[in-house]
């Protein structure tokens, strides 16, 4: 590991005094801004290496852990007592190195991973500004965690408030207004530039979610009845094809209906190219739109003539009217986030020290029981009744005051430890 890298690491794993045992929340990750489909590809995580990355973070003592790994973006959120912990689990998992990491990654720790959290999954940080598919995964990945019993009452309400920013922005907004998606993208490319689209022989390799939307799309804007659809698992294929009254071929037929095809949809899941040169017997131009992350389609391709290749990246950049208007409708949507935001920071930073003026509460009234009993015994004619309210009246002031210092304090943990060392506390 470079050295500048290894002191950034040792230089965040100092922590003041104080700091929950549970360490910092942090947010590591990369995506599609500075890294290119290939890198992302390093870095792609299946739902095998999901469960062996949350199970290898519980082995480790990680209290709360999150994996998000779509086409533009693999992001790990949880807890741990500096980021190293998480980025060494995300590359002894993937294909991707440290090296690598370090060049096109993002660390966000506390109030900034939580600010990120927010923009992800209301779909203000995806390739298509307003894709809301992000949520779904979010709400999958969350599901995930909660399964394997890694996450925390403060991640399980953070999920639960980007949740409901979503609900509120796609609602309240126009943001998701009209049909942007890289799907949607994908057919748009394919409009503008091959002609008589509606006559051309079309081939999806491919069903799954990225595959059936952009059918779907294709379906719907081309009018076109020339769809063949492949997949590895035929029956998936099948199903799909039975909604809209498509051609389903076997696997085994790739080859030959890529050589009729005019254009071909790559959007599989496979960690490996699936479409080679060598599956090329071509007689005229072919059209290849890789829609996969890794890419399916192996550069070898292009040493063929009679292709083309688009990669979804490309298609990232397709823009419109829809795509303005919804920008128009950002300020409204950071407006939401920034309320549901400042609501759960309060909760989070009163969840810290709420331990402490408890503790403290306590302190104080035994305090006062032990004083009272005293004067009870001391002073004749004692005013029990009367002492005891304003006793508590004392305790009440008293503990606001210190309730509402450590809620205007930014480092606070200092005043919570000097808090408990004054009075003497035990928290749990």
């Amino acid at each position: 590991m470079p050295l500048h890298l290894l002191l950034f690491y040792m230089e965040n794993l100092k922590t003041y005094s104080g700091e929950s045992l549970e360490g910092n929340f942090y947010a590591i990750g990369l995506n599609y801004k500075k890294a290119d489909a290939e890198i992302r590809g390093h870095f792609s995580i299946n739902d095998i290496a999901k469960e062996k990355i949350l199970l290898q973070a519980k082995a480790d003592g990680i209290p709360s852990l999150t994996v998000i790994s779509t086409c533009n973006r693999t992001e790990l959120y949880g807890f741990a007592q500096h980021p190293y912990q998480l980025i060494k689990l995300l590359c002894e998992h993937t294909n991707g190195t440290v090296e690598e990491f370090e060049k096109v990654a993002y660390i966000y720790k506390n109030h900034d991973a939580v600010s990120h959290l927010f923009t992800v999954g209301t779909g203000l940080d995806s390739q298509i500004l307003g894709d809301f598919e992000i949520i779904s995964q979010l709400r999958n990945a969350f599901r995930e965690s909660k399964k394997h019993d890694i996450i925390n009452p403060f991640m399980e309400r953070l999920a639960n408030a980007v949740i409901q920013a979503s609900k509120r922005i796609k609602n309240e907004t126009g943001i998701s207004s009209g049909a942007t998606s890289v799907s949607f993208a994908a057919v748009q490319y394919i409009m503008a530039r091959v002609p008589y689209i509606s006559e051309k022989n079309i081939l999806l390799f491919g069903t799954g979610k990225i595959g059936r939307n952009t059918c779907e799309n294709l379906i719907k804007h081309t009018k076109n009845d020339h769809i063949t659809l492949i997949n590895r698992t035929k029956e998936k294929a099948e199903k799909v094809a039975g909604k809209f009254n498509l051609i389903v071929k076997d696997y085994a037929d790739i080859q030959s209906e890529i050589a009729q095809a005019d254009v071909l949809i790559v959007a599989t899941g496979a960690q490996q190219p699936t479409i080679s040169k060598e599956l090329l017997y071509l007689k005229r131009p072919l059209l290849i739109l890789d829609l996969s992350i890794p890419k399916n389609v192996s550069e070898d391709v292009l040493q063929n003539d009679l292709v083309t290749l688009v990669h979804m990246d490309h298609l990232a950049a397709v823009t419109d009217q829809t795509l303005e208007q919804r920008a128009a409708q950002l300020p409204l949507a950071k407006k939401i986030i920034t309320e549901i935001e400042k609501e759960f920071n309060q909760w989070a930073d009163n969840r810290k020290f709420a331990p402490t003026i408890k503790a403290l509460k306590n302190k104080l009234a035994e305090i006062k029981a032990g004083e009272i009993d005293y004067q009870r015994k001391k002073i004749e004619g004692f005013n029990e009744e009367q002492a005891e309210i304003i006793s508590d009246r004392l305790i009440q002031k008293i503990t606001t005051h210190f309730a509402n210092h450590l809620k205007g304090e930014e480092g606070s943990a200092e005043s919570i430890e000097l808090i408990r060392r004054v009075f003497q506390l035990e928290t749990a």
